[in-house]
């Protein structure tokens, strides 16, 4: 059984325990996006409801002890297509029937590429104003997708502006550096970017179709490293930037199973972010032995599932800390949920009091370990 491991409390990001971002959205503010979408409340309105919304989220996430909060998403549909949307040189697009077997239907929207891409006077910078505002003294935290999954989106829908890849990758480079710029002056100094590319790159069945269709996974994996460390390499030096990988969360499903092992070399010898927030809530994700790969970043480890109620064992959970620890310096490690709790506004299949619930289980058992 694992020890305490005194004198290693954390005052700067990741914390010992931390938070992927989304909260399931209260009924008032669900019964507010419908009134807004049927015309009957103004863009005023709603906002000013989702203020109130997320003035509410920010005091039970700052009574529960967190040491870093977010608006919990509230005033996006979707986690990654808000942001995409509000990109210069993107379109909303309405796909075919969504779902399978695993996947219930949802609603089918995705971007694409109509235009020169540029950040430009991004909504959600105005965003994390607010959440900056309404934070107060607390560390405000922001989500936004991965430029990885930017260009792994747009190639599934492809576009007719971009005939040379390297153009496109350099604008999406550019995009990304000016948004980190514009978040850092408008005070974000704890940035993550969430991506469900890896969890693809990690899934042999995913693998399979990226090779059907002409695509080196392997070569796609060092490009998207390269991406990624391009886009963030103008940080500055008071700014961490995290990276959460997951392999789906619409609504309680998942797209994607696989362990680390295809992708853990390139990304985690070679990602430089500051740390890695890795989905490990059960076996779908593998083992940790793949994290041998792992530097000098922190691993956030997201042993606690948001895909349902009911609460994992806390000896189990310090059990399972200790097996990483055999291949990542415990001080690097800390504890999250493996994701947030609503990757889209509909929310995962749980109660919002088991959602507070699996919060304290977190921050209860980062105690015991890290004291």
């Amino acid at each position: 059984m694992i020890s305490p491991v005194i004198g290693s409390t954390r005052n700067a990001p990741p914390f010992r325990y931390d938070i992927v971002g989304s909260f399931l959205r209260p009924e008032a503010l669900k019964a507010a996006r419908s009134l807004h979408a049927q015309g009957e409340l103004t863009d005023a309105e709603l906002r000013e409801i989702e203020n109130i919304e997320i003035a509410k989220l920010l005091q039970q996430q700052k009574a529960l002890g967190l040491r870093a909060v977010t608006d919990g998403e509230f005033r996006r549909s979707w986690w990654h297509l808000d942001f995409f949307f509000g990109i210069q040189g993107t379109q909303k697009i309405t796909l075919g029937p969504a779902g399978s077997s695993k996947e219930p239907v949802n609603r089918a929207e995705s971007f694409k590429i109509t235009g020169k891409i540029a950040f430009g006077d991004h909504p959600m910078v105005a965003d994390f104003s607010s959440l900056q505002q309404l934070a107060g003294d607390t560390l405000a935290k922001m989500t936004i997708p991965s430029p990885a999954l930017f260009h792994f989106v747009q190639d599934y829908n492809g576009n007719d502006v971009y005939s040379d890849s390297a153009t496109l990758y350099g604008d999406i480079i550019q995009v990304y550096r000016d948004a980190i710029q514009a978040f850092y002056d408008a005070g974000c100094r704890y940035l993550q970017l969430d991506d469900t590319t890896w969890g693809t790159l990690c899934s042999g069945k995913h693998r399979a179709h990226l090779r059907s269709r002409g695509v080196d996974p392997d070569q796609l994996a060092k490009d998207y490293v390269r991406l990624i460390n391009e886009s963030i390499a103008a940080r500055p030096a008071d700014m961490t930037i995290a990276l959460h990988v997951c392999r789906g969360n619409l609504r309680s499903t998942w797209f994607a199973a696989g362990g680390y092992g295809p992708v853990a070399e390139e990304l985690f010898a070679g990602a430089e972010v500051d740390a890695f927030f890795l989905e490990y809530d059960n076996e779908r994700s593998g083992d940790f032995e793949p994290l041998r790969f792992i530097r000098g970043q922190f691993v956030v480890l997201g042993l606690v599932t948001t895909k349902h109620g009911g609460l994992e064992n806390k000896e189990q959970l310090k059990a399972r800390i200790a097996e990483a620890a055999q291949y990542v310096d415990i001080n690097q490690l800390c504890l999250s949920t493996q994701c947030g709790f609503a990757s889209s506004e509909e929310g995962n299949i749980l109660t919002e009091e088991e959602q507070w619930d699996k919060l304290r289980l977190v921050i209860e058992t980062a105690d015991e370990v890290w004291v």
